[in-house]
């Protein structure tokens, strides 16, 4: 049996991090907080309520990347959160690990909006939903996403992902 990445990705406040950790505890891999590598040059400007472009995320997915390619070199898999929003962001991922299984978070504004007003010490401002829904590109059936609403439990989401586990 191969360890096998995953991508929890969605739009900010959709839940990424909980699910992905949650997964990630379940198959006894490392958990990757995508959050976690953007450069400081980054989180200034989602703090000034700056939208991110492709050339600031560039640097960042690759080095998200190189943390596929590491840990699907180990054979231990991994679980990364990432918004991935655009499939050229998801094409970049998947070339530190090909076989990358996608599982995505679809969330309405409204329901990010409302977990978004509810969390505190986040960089990311509520006033950046809207680029983020702008910049979505939902995954195509030729990525073969697992698509999970973020209405139900997290518990359900990682049941669900973990129920359509191939190895």
């Amino acid at each position: 049996m191969t360890a096998q990445c995953f991508l929890v990705m969605g739009v900010c406040g959709s839940g990424k991090s909980e699910i992905g950790a949650r997964l990630a505890a379940r198959l006894g891999c490392r958990f990757i907080e995508g959050d976690d590598f953007h450069p400081q040059a980054n989180l200034d400007k989602m703090r000034a309520g700056i939208p991110l472009n492709d050339d600031d995320r560039q640097d960042w997915l690759a080095s998200l990347a190189g943390e596929l390619a590491q840990a699907a070199a180990e054979g231990a898999g991994a679980v990364l959160a990432c918004s991935a929003l655009k499939r050229r962001y998801r094409d970049l991922l998947r070339q530190g690990a090909p076989a990358l299984r996608l599982v995505y978070l679809r969330a309405e504004p409204a329901q990010v909006i409302a977990r978004m007003q509810a969390r505190e010490g986040h960089f990311m401002p509520v006033g950046l939903v809207d680029s983020q829904f702008a910049d979505l590109e939902p995954p195509r059936a030729d990525e073969h996403a697992q698509v999970c609403p973020v209405t139900d439990t997290p518990e359900h989401i990682v049941d669900t992902i973990l129920a359509a586990r191939t190895d």
